[in-house]
């Protein structure tokens, strides 16, 4: 007989997860300002990452990674809404640049400060429209502890692969919440290799192959190396609206469609003949996981699914949503943001909102949605 094995139980947060997952997957320095309620992120990285830097402000804190990251590091930050405003415009040149670089962000209750010590799934919208000109950057969101551990290595993958800073888009009570966990559920983490240039050819900092250039870090002295944030051509020469710049610039976006294909990540549990699915991503899943194995239970037939890739939307959300005869769409905002990232204002007829204002979601309230 097989013998089982033994439980190596912790108990442990979402951020000493996610932290780890980070530096085992090739992140090597966490960059940081703290800020409620991402300190705990703040904290595990200033141990666990090789280099860590206080940041003066967040503002400081992208340009420090991005000039890191130019150099062939991988930077990580952790943030809340105010500070990540303050991030906005470096990201957008790091996202320019092309620069690999991973930003968690733990929402929190808004607009402005709002409330630092209440959760809230208010940032999606933000996040769809933060890059000027509309541009789809990457983000995905976790939704358990087994997400904390995987996603984070997903988005290392992801930042390396496709030359591009990747948000982490998570909540106060995934991150802060302490739990009796079982890390033997976690599988090992491999690191993400590295390639650099290495060819006697005249380095094209911004020369696609597959969509995607090769990178070269500052520190070498073999080659020069251009990087700017200002419309370029292939060799990241400054233009201002040439057939190459601009075939540069439409590159970023179609990057980003396409090698996002390789890293669609959701959870979809079908069952069979159901004519009910809900819908909820992050820390609404939890609620969503409870309310759907309740309803089983009492013999109602309904399905779940959690997105865990948000931005750019894959369409299979829609299709599988669109096979059903009633959905229902929770998450911590009044505003219904997933929703309105899938459907704008043309909500389909078998598709309703479930939301709430500085509370979370719990599974009753779904289940009397499926039931009513």
């Amino acid at each position: 007989m097989q013998q089982q094995t033994q439980e190596r139980r912790v108990l442990i947060d979402g951020s000493r997860l996610m932290i780890e997952a980070l530096a085992q997957s090739g992140a090597d320095i966490f960059i940081g300002y703290p800020i409620t309620p991402a300190n705990s992120l703040y904290l595990y990285g200033s141990q666990r990452m090789p280099i860590m830097l206080a940041a003066p402000d967040e503002i400081s804190t992208l340009q420090w990674m991005s000039g890191l990251s130019a150099a062939g590091h991988l930077p990580v930050t952790a943030t809340s809404f105010p500070g990540f405003a303050l991030m906005v415009e470096s990201i957008n040149m790091a996202y320019m640049m092309e620069l690999p670089m991973i930003v968690v962000l733990v929402q929190r209750l808004g607009p402005s400060t709002g409330t630092a010590t209440n959760g809230a799934q208010g940032d999606l919208l933000l996040l769809k429209g933060m890059i000027s000109g509309g541009h789809p950057i990457p983000v995905l969101a976790t939704s358990s502890f087994e997400d904390c551990w995987n996603l984070p290595a997903e988005a290392v993958s992801m930042a390396i692969n496709m030359r591009t800073p990747v948000i982490m888009l998570t909540s106060k009570e995934e991150v802060m919440t302490h739990k009796s966990f079982d890390l033997n559920r976690l599988p090992a983490i491999e690191k993400v290799p590295r390639k650099f240039y290495n060819k006697d050819e005249t380095y094209q900092p911004y020369k696609p192959i597959d969509l995607v250039p090769d990178f070269l870090p500052l520190t070498q002295n073999r080659h020069q190396v251009r990087i700017t944030a200002s419309t370029h051509d292939q060799s990241g020469i400054l233009q201002h609206s040439t057939d190459e710049a601009l075939a540069n610039t439409r590159r970023l976006e179609e990057k980003t469609y396409h090698k996002m294909k390789c890293h669609l990540r959701f959870e979809y549990d079908r069952q069979e003949n159901a004519e009910n699915l809900v819908v909820a991503y992050g820390i609404t899943a939890a609620s969503a996981r409870d309310a759907v194995e309740e309803l089983r239970h009492s013999g109602k037939k309904v399905s779940l699914l959690v997105p865990k890739t948000l931005v750019p939307v894959p369409p299979v959300y829609d299709e599988i949503i669109q096979s059903y005869k009633k959905v229902i769409i929770a998450e911590e905002n009044m505003n219904n943001q997933f929703g309105s990232l899938l459907y704008g204002i043309r909500k389909p007829a078998n598709v309703s909102y479930l939301g709430s204002l500085g509370k979370m979601i719990t599974p009753q309230q779904i289940m009397e949605e499926i039931k009513a």
